[in-house]
């Protein structure tokens, strides 16, 4: 299964990690009508609460070794590659720095044998994270998307899938997985008290059940 969930599309993409791969770091400004169309899925996508599990599993399923490990560890941590999205590499780390003081249960840290990994690339239908169910995964940012919104809330949020929050478009700025629902005006790149609680849920809770899930 290929399944999608973020900012730019809830729906199975035929793109591939290879393919976005080979987008030049300094891409050519993009058109209006391929940034009107990035605009456009950003701000009025629906939820895909199938997709967002999805992605949350695979990563869960890719850490379960470790943790089984080290069964008595309180914090799981989430490695990702940053390789494939050199011009991303500042709001990739804000995004993770963002996150790592926000929760307590699960930290993001990059690293070799990564969980999930960053692309970059020209996509009209905008940035998302995918999966294809099998415990690989990838968040691919989008560059006119990333022109347009404040960058490092796009990356924020789409690393929120991984961490397994689901899109929620009609909140207001202070809610991160709100995305490009508020408009272009939003900087917001932090989640709020009910997003940092719902992870840490997930994390402390939500593991066991999670690894079952996925295995099943």
């Amino acid at each position: 299964m290929s399944a999608v969930a973020g900012l730019g599309l809830a729906a199975t993409l035929g793109i591939s990690p290879a393919v976005a791969a080979t987008a030049a770091p300094s891409a050519p400004a993009a058109s209006s009508a391929t940034a009107e169309a990035g605009y456009a899925a950003y701000a009025g996508s629906s939820e895909n609460a199938a997709a967002n599990r999805a992605f949350f599993e695979a990563v869960v399923k890719s850490v379960a070794e470790k943790r089984a490990a080290n069964p008595g560890a309180q914090v799981v941590t989430v490695v990702y590659s940053a390789a494939n999205a050199p011009s991303f590499r500042s709001q990739i780390a804000a995004s993770t720095s963002i996150w790592n003081s926000s929760v307590s249960n699960v930290k993001l840290q990059e690293g070799s044998n990564a969980d999930f990994a960053y692309y970059e690339g020209n996509d009209s239908r905008g940035s998302y994270a995918s999966t294809n169910g099998h415990g690989s995964g990838y968040i691919f940012l989008d560059y006119a998307q990333n022109r347009q919104y404040n960058s490092t809330r796009v990356t924020a949020h789409e690393t929120g899938h991984v961490l397994g929050l689901p899109d929620h478009y009609s909140g207001p700025c202070s809610e991160l997985m709100s995305g490009g629902g508020p408009g272009t005006s939003c900087t917001n790149a932090y989640p709020n008290a009910a997003e940092r609680s719902r992870v840490n849920t997930l994390w402390q809770y939500g593991f066991a059940a999670a690894v079952a899930r996925a295995a099943s």
